[in-house]
């Protein structure tokens, strides 16, 4: 079934973890190790069954290694999945993961994800020296990487209405975690109007009394009108049902996986609403990783600064797509793809 499941992604190694005494059972997933160590994020999230989490780690496996490429991180892709609720999380699981990250002796780099919280990560980093993500000199990811969302979103807002100013269009923002919470408090800043939803009444009510947001079921945030539909929660999220329903002009936000299959890509494309490729816009914490890495000196300062580049990736990824009469996420993934089948070759050669 493996086997099976993995084909269409080609991953280079699959690693199952299994600890009965504290509960842990995970995946890790190394997709590409082409540009270097593969890194990618660990998510907690309660699957409905094991290959639902096996087909989740391998697509955002994949996405990593795509994200990586355009961001020039330096590394290839990865990405792991602890099953299980995260109301069960506890200090000897998270101990036991980083455990089994070590054993990998570096060929896998993670950091913090959905439902990993910053927090989890120092917890984690205690057991190995592979993760990413949890400095205290450049503070939590969340930040760096709405940021850069926001420059790609800022980029898809310049292309279909002629200036990036965000000030009085309206957003709607999918998802109050880490990410969607700064992301709207950025948009917010630079005067958008906000429409919110989030599965945590909570995290709704405080973007609505600190934004001044407007708050709609979870299930109505696909139908509302508005210049951008911002995903910052899970994946899959335009889909045959939802897609019917988007009265937007520009999608654009954080969550991985956005398009439930490609062919969700290339309808968006048809009905001339701009998709900003998640990878590509959401690949902060992939620049997070590169300075970590190879500059000590780097600052929180310079790492926001060094994410505007997204917003430039996001314009060369428009104007291809334009020129090929192509939809976007179709041409990100040839660029990417192509990045790093450049330098399997030239290792290859170098070999020779």
């Amino acid at each position: 079934m493996v086997f099976d499941i993995a084909k269409s992604y080609n991953p280079e190694q699959i690693v199952y973890c299994n600890d009965e005494e504290s509960g842990l059972r995970a995946i890790i997933v190394i997709h590409d190790t082409t540009f270097g160590p593969a890194a990618g994020g660990t998510r907690m999230y309660d699957y409905p069954s094991e290959e639902a989490a096996l087909t989740d780690a391998l697509r955002l496996a994949q996405g990593m290694t795509r994200k990586c490429a355009m961001a020039r991180a330096g590394v290839g892709g990865a990405k792991a999945v602890i099953m299980g609720d995260p109301g069960d999380k506890t200090e000897a699981m998270l101990r036991s993961y980083g455990r089994f990250v070590e054993r990998l002796n570096g060929v896998f780099i993670t950091g913090n994800d959905v439902n990993i919280l910053f927090e989890d990560a120092k917890i984690i980093a205690e057991e190995t020296g592979h993760v990413l993500g949890a400095s205290d000199r450049l503070g939590p990811s969340a930040p760096v990487t709405s940021h850069g969302v926001f420059c790609g979103m800022r980029a898809c807002v310049e292309e279909i209405y002629g200036g990036s100013d965000m000030n009085g269009l309206t957003v709607a923002v999918q998802g109050m975690g880490s990410v969607g919470y700064e992301l709207a408090r950025e948009l917010h800043r630079e005067g958008a109007q906000l429409i919110v939803t989030d599965i945590n009444d909570t995290a709704a009510a405080r973007a609505a009394e600190e934004f001044g947001a407007r708050v709609v079921a979870a299930d109505e945030i696909y139908g509302v009108e508005a210049d951008v539909f911002a995903p910052c929660a899970m994946g899959a999220v335009i889909n045959d049902s939802t897609i019917e329903q988007l009265r937007c002009r520009i999608v654009a936000g954080a969550a991985n996986n956005q398009l439930a299959t490609c062919a969700h890509g290339d309808e968006l494309f048809r009905r001339g609403i701009l998709y900003a490729p998640d990878y590509v816009v959401n690949a902060g914490g992939a620049i997070y990783v590169r300075l970590e890495r190879t500059e000590p000196e780097a600052t929180s300062q310079t790492l926001i600064a060094a994410v505007e580049i997204i917003g430039e990736t996001m314009e060369e990824v428009i104007a291809t797509a334009k020129a090929k009469n192509a939809p976007t996420h179709s041409t990100a993934d040839q660029i990417a793809d192509e990045r790093v089948l450049r330098e399997k070759e030239r290792k290859c050669v170098g070999k020779n």
